[in-house]
């Protein structure tokens, strides 16, 4: 019988955790290596027991070596936060630029950041731009024509898009939360993992839309949608 023991820390496994708490170390856990080899004297069985002894240490110390790395380094897990709002004189007209380089991935050079700008009514500069990763909290798009824009990771909490026509636009994985969509049209529009917690969705069009099952069951618990949009998602 061979056997090793190692004294680790209590509640140490070699797989990365993220957690918020401080880690506690308490009675030491005991990992304990051991196995059986019968040896009949001859130098053929004493070589293959030293060999099983020096696998079995290797994999032991592998095992103890990785349980001490994740109890020493904990990774904490960081809260994200909106950048402060930009001081950039222009900031708002450079939605009718748009993000050149963001595209579906939402990747920018500097944010795009259109909160508490007022776009009420824009027909004609916002059509088929791409605000991709846009900052869009408290801003203000009512009536504005938003067709084939591209949208696609744009923070769009609180926002205002009242009689907004977002027909044949992508609006992928867009945070819609507490945001005022009455009215607005979704005409052949991708909203797959866009969230809608909370938001006004009365009135609102979504003749073929493009959206994922589970998102699909995610937005019918949206009170606010009347029943001719419940029949046009498909809810049950």
């Amino acid at each position: 019988m061979a056997n090793v023991s190692i004294p680790l820390p209590r509640n140490v496994f070699c797989i990365p955790t993220y957690t918020t708490k401080r880690p506690s170390f308490t009675a030491p856990l005991i990992i304990s290596c051991s196995g059986v080899a019968e040896l009949d004297g001859s130098h053929q069985n004493k070589g293959a027991f030293f060999s099983f002894n020096g696998m079995k240490g290797v994999a032991c110390g592998i095992l103890a070596a990785c349980a001490v790395t994740s109890a020493a380094f904990p990774v904490t897990a960081a809260t994200q936060r909106l950048p402060p709002l930009s001081t950039e004189p222009n900031r708002c007209e450079r939605a009718f630029i748009g993000n050149t380089i963001g595209q579906a991935n939402g990747v920018y050079d500097k944010p795009l950041d259109l909160r508490q700008c007022d776009f009420t009514n824009e027909k004609s500069n916002l059509k088929g731009k791409s605000l991709s990763a846009a900052l869009m909290s408290d801003a203000k798009f009512d009536g504005a024509d938003m067709t084939e824009v591209i949208m696609s990771k744009a923070y769009a909490a609180g926002a205002s898009f009242k009689g907004v026509d977002f027909s044949n636009a992508v609006l992928d994985r867009v945070n819609f939360e507490k945001a005022d969509l009455e009215g607005a049209v979704f005409k052949n529009t991708v909203l797959s993992g866009s969230t809608f917690d909370e938001a006004k969705l009365d009135k609102a069009v979504f003749e073929d839309t493009i959206i994922g099952y589970i998102d699909l069951q995610k937005l019918c618990t949206n009170k606010s949608i009347n029943d001719e949009g419940r029949a046009e998602l498909g809810c049950r």
